[in-house]
């Protein structure tokens, strides 16, 4: 059984963080390491709970008190098949998931939840290094084959479960490189590409084959027994507001690929760089975050994120209660960044490389605006000069502009991460006769199925949507959850039946708000 009184014998402890000056020096990883003695207190602080929430507030059903305990034991290899037995990518989820689970940990009732997610990377991190993770080939081959369209987390998770139960796989991805929003959306420092090329290897050592610099047609997929959208939803949300045609303002997602692919070789720098600019990202949410970190990275002389929601409190909301993902002020390691302050001693290396020469002693790196609303762009010779804002308050449940309010900032650069609005209407989906509902999500049944009615003469395989396309905009852990859900579904459909894993359906609802 677990120790009954770690969680009374030890604090919650996480892994250190690089000094600031440092890690802006570099998209490396922010993290220190963490000692092996000090993952096993922290997980001792899980109670092995009679009723483990943490299953729950997990869309995988990772069995989190199991391998919790058996790390304890140091019983690595154990742990590992625990972690492995539900999510193909732990190195990913524990790099980059929010950890809904630990919002759902019963020790967070009233104490500081187990730190689930550190000990989940632990694990994956310890069994690569031991040799442990090597590729698991199919035993047969079914005769099926299967087009997986997308190498994201939900199409990359579908394309292993599926080529390991036998049947013969291609991944289509239409960038040059794999991995979907994971390697081109997500920035370095919060998870290198390495480890995305690490997982690759073994896939393709499967026998998972992979298309890149490929957008395929209908014709193209003539022959496939079965067919897994997981195009995620690319679509931006815009921002209609008056001056959005001025050059310098640019979707999130296009910024923070670019300095991915300079990261990749592609570029000396970014074909949107920051360096020396008064940068200004509209979104408070995890992308505008990411813009956040990556524009400090790149010297810029400011940073400020608008937010148009209040700024939330410091502990748990009652409007989510416990086991519900908790509402609260969220600092990340890009705000971190945000709040350090020039000392005046920095080196000149140091000033250089992090663009400070224009920064006072004492002045924060950058801001977090909330309760701001963003009304119109100001611009100078058709390039944006400034954001004209107001405050904004929630009256009766609807957020409304507080009159006599206005101000001012200044801009060079503005990134709009409001998130995004569905799946692309072009290509595939329109080719296939696909339908979507009214957030932009491609409509599909209980069992993974999309309602294709292909406009190609012959064309019989049954379509699958899986992951955000499907959900909507979500986290990795849906991603991959639902990337093994839909595997289940064309595995049993082509088999007649399926030992795959099943732990979500498309109906399911999260915890997390």
């Amino acid at each position: 059984m677990a120790d009954p009184h770690g969680f009374l014998t030890y604090p919650r402890r996480e892994p250190t963080h690089k000094p600031v000056p440092l890690r802006l020096l570099s998209f490396g990883e922010v993290y220190e390491n963490f000692g092996e003695d000090q993952l096993k207190q922290q997980a001792a602080r899980c109670m092995d709970c009679g009723v483990p929430f943490c299953h729950q507030g997990c869309p995988l059903g990772n069995i989190i008190p199991e391998w919790n305990d058996l790390v304890r034991q140091n019983r690595w290899q154990e742990a590992l098949e625990r972690l492995h037995a539900t999510n193909n990518f732990p190195e990913f989820t524990g790099r980059l998931c929010p950890a809904p689970c630990e919002g759902a940990c019963v020790l967070a009732i009233n104490d500081d939840a187990v730190s689930i997610k550190n000990i989940e990377l632990e694990i994956i991190e310890h069994g690569f290094q031991e040799g442990w993770i090597t590729p698991i080939r199919p035993s047969m081959d079914t005769g099926q084959s299967v087009a997986v369209i997308g190498s994201g987390a939900a199409g990359l998770a579908a394309a292993q479960q599926l080529t390991r139960a036998g049947h013969r796989v291609t991944v289509f991805e239409r960038d040059d490189r794999l991995g979907g929003l994971m390697r081109y959306g997500v920035p370095e420092y919060k998870m290198e590409n390495r480890w995305i090329d690490r997982r690759l290897e073994q896939m393709r050592a499967e026998g998972t084959n992979f298309r890149t610099s490929f957008a395929p047609t209908l014709a193209d997929l003539a022959g496939f027994s079965a067919v897994v959208l997981a195009t995620g939803t690319p679509v931006p949300r815009p921002l209609d507001v008056p001056g959005r045609e001025l050059a310098g303002i640019y979707p999130a997602m296009e910024y923070l690929t670019a300095q991915n692919k300079s990261n990749e070789g592609d570029s000396p720098r970014s074909l949107i760089d920051a360096r020396g600019k008064k940068v200004i990202i509209i979104g408070g949410g995890d992308t505008g975050t990411d813009c956040f970190g990556t524009a400090l990275r790149q010297g810029a002389a400011s940073v400020t994120q608008v937010d148009i929601r209040p700024e939330a409190p410091a502990t748990r909301s009652p409007k989510t209660p416990w086991p519900m993902f908790p509402l609260i002020k969220r600092v990340a390691t890009a705000h971190e960044e945000g709040e350090y302050r020039i000392s005046g001693d920095e080196s000149a290396a140091e000033i250089e490389a992090l663009g400070l020469a224009t920064r006072m002693p004492g002045e924060p790196l950058g801001q977090r605006l909330f309760n701001a609303g963003s009304m119109a762009f100001n611009g100078v010779d058709g390039q944006v000069s400034s954001l004209q804002c107001v405050d904004i308050e929630v009256i009766e449940g609807k957020r409304v502009p507080v009159p006599g309010t206005d101000f001012h900032l200044e801009a060079d650069l503005v990134f709009i991460a409001l998130g995004f609005s569905g799946a692309e209407r072009s290509g595939l989906f329109s080719e296939l006769g696909l339908q979507a509902d009214s957030r932009g999500r491609i409509s599909r049944g209980s069992e993974y199925r999309a309602q294709a009615s292909p406009r190609f003469p012959g064309f019989e395989a049954p379509i699958y949507i899986a992951g955000d396309n499907g959900r909507g905009q979500s986290l990795i852990v849906w991603a991959i959850a639902e990337g093994r859900a839909a595997a289940a579904a064309v595995d049993r459909d082509l088999m007649g039946e399926s030992a795959l894993p099943v732990a979500v359906r498309p109906e399911d609802k999260p915890l997390a708000v």
